[in-house]
């Protein structure tokens, strides 16, 4: 099946369940902390666990691009560095004035530890937002049953 945007609109943030407002807010917390002294671009994200607990990330960029880490990845260590191993949601706020989605590296280790999670991205006056599940965003993802093969 072949998805486009307006298959997943953007709507207004009054519409957003509540319990993933706190997320949002927690998103916008770790943006503030964003390292990005090149592109300008700040990102924070912020996730819930299997268990529950929230941890959140930010971007964090280096003179040699390739080391830097974007917010989405940066979380996801901290909730694996903690012992979590499945994310529930992910939320993200970007620079963009329109809500974006991770990039492809991030959206394949959000794969390995977040299949069947939905990804909600936020504009970062917290106006707006688009959520997309997953499978939707990366519906030919690696993952692990394909070692096997």
């Amino acid at each position: 099946m072949s998805y486009q945007s307006n298959d997943y609109p953007i709507r207004p943030i009054k519409e957003l369940e509540k319990p993933l407002k706190k997320l949002v807010d927690r998103a916008n917390v770790a943006r503030r902390n964003a390292y990005a002294p090149y592109s300008q671009y700040l990102v924070g994200a912020a996730l819930i666990d299997s268990r529950g607990k929230i941890f959140t990330g930010c971007n964090v960029e280096n003179a040699s691009y390739p080391a830097g880490l974007c917010a989405e990845r940066t979380a996801i260590v901290k909730m694996v560095s903690e012992g979590g191993k499945k994310i529930k949601e992910i939320v993200l706020v970007g620079s963009s004035a329109e809500p974006v989605f991770p990039c492809g590296m991030c959206l394949q280790v959000i794969q390995e530890f977040g299949q069947g999670c939905r990804v909600t991205s936020v504009d970062p006056k917290g106006k707006v937002f688009r959520q997309v599940p997953l499978r939707d965003l990366f519906p030919f993802g690696f993952t692990p049953d394909k070692l096997d093969q």
